[in-house]
């Protein structure tokens, strides 16, 4: 039976993940980063079949300790100060687990299990001010927030560690990618989450910021695979996973709200504070050395995954205030 070790496994990314390794047969450890009130929504259903360790990013101690217990074959480094906005408010503490923690994960593999194989999350969000499109895996860099430049950091740091000691390190440079179990502070699902509230007469009106801004927006679903697929081939490189489509916040706010019946025109406020200091205008993926190499496709396609998400949270109010009747729209 193989071992994986699995850093933010209650996230979207690493919920999606420990299933799958679950479903494949694996015994997963999962690192929690040990709080008062630890939230286990997206792992609920199958959290008993998970091998819990304690542990943090910052601290290399707890980090060598986690892969001693585990033992791993694999590790998948998904855990991340990962919201941009927040970045920007905790520059600091978003450096030292979104970048130093990647150097911690690194350095504990070299000295305990320099044969287990390892993923970095990295992000597209590193692109930034973007120098070509589409986006592809020798594209530079121009990272423009907090969050993006300690991922960069992570990512550069996976490289050194592959390159200077031969380890089996390897980053999928995602692009954004949504479910219904993104976080409702994220754009995607704050959109879909006010669709569902407005339909139901919960909500008014919607506040965004900069609705021009274009993403290459996947379902985490079908990514999650990718990252397996990384470490399943015989030498470690980088892969750029994306759909190769760019979509608005405009376009995926209209298809939300249409889904419904609804004009979004009559709700949607643009709103200043919900604008990025240094705004990443256009992210465009390239994936074809991933589809290529190792046979990945997407399956979810955009007005599925925007449809998927607003059909989860219509699910939920409803289930919150069950003597509410909601009218019948086309599907």
């Amino acid at each position: 039976m193989k071992r994986a070790l699995v850093t933010g496994v209650t996230g979207q990314d690493g919920s999606y993940l420990a299933e799958f390794l679950l479903q494949k047969g694996y015994k997963v450890y999962a690192l929690r980063r040990r709080t008062s009130s630890p939230i286990y929504v997206n792992v609920e259903e199958f959290k008993d079949q998970l091998e819990w360790i304690d542990g943090d990013l910052t601290d290399l101690a707890s980090i060598i300790r986690a892969i001693q217990e585990s033992d791993p074959d694999e590790i998948y480094n998904l855990a991340a100060m990962s919201f941009v906005g927040t970045s920007w408010k905790q520059p600091l503490a978003t450096g030292q687990m979104t970048a130093l923690g990647v150097a911690n994960m690194l350095e504990a593999i070299r000295l305990i299990k320099p044969d287990a194989r390892f993923y970095q999350a990295s992000t597209s969000e590193m692109f930034g001010k973007v120098y070509e499109t589409p986006q592809k895996e020798t594209t530079p860099f121009y990272p423009r927030s907090p969050y993006s430049a300690a991922k960069l950091y992570g990512h550069w740091m996976t490289i050194n560690y592959r390159e200077s000691f031969d380890l089996y390190a390897c980053s999928g440079i995602l692009f954004n990618h949504e479910s219904p179990r993104r976080g409702v502070e994220f754009v995607t699902r704050k959109i879909t989450n006010a669709v569902a509230r407005i339909k139901l007469g919960l909500q008014e009106d919607l506040h965004l910021g900069n609705l021009e801004s274009k993403r290459d927006w996947g379902f985490a679903g079908d990514y999650i695979k990718a990252m397996w697929l990384m470490l399943q081939q015989e030498k470690p490189e980088d892969y750029v996973i994306a759909t190769g489509e760019t979509h608005s916040v405009r376009e995926f706010v209209e298809t939300a709200f249409s889904y419904v019946g609804l004009d979004w025109k009559k709700y949607v406020v643009q709103d200043e504070r919900f604008m990025r200091p240094a705004e990443v205008d256009l992210l465009l993926g390239d994936c074809s050395k991933a589809e290529q190499k190792l046979g990945w496709e997407k399956k979810v396609d955009f007005p599925s995954l925007v449809h998927m998400m607003v059909d989860h949270d219509l699910a939920v109010q409803k289930k919150e205030l069950p003597d509410v009747e909601v009218k019948k729209f086309a599907m």
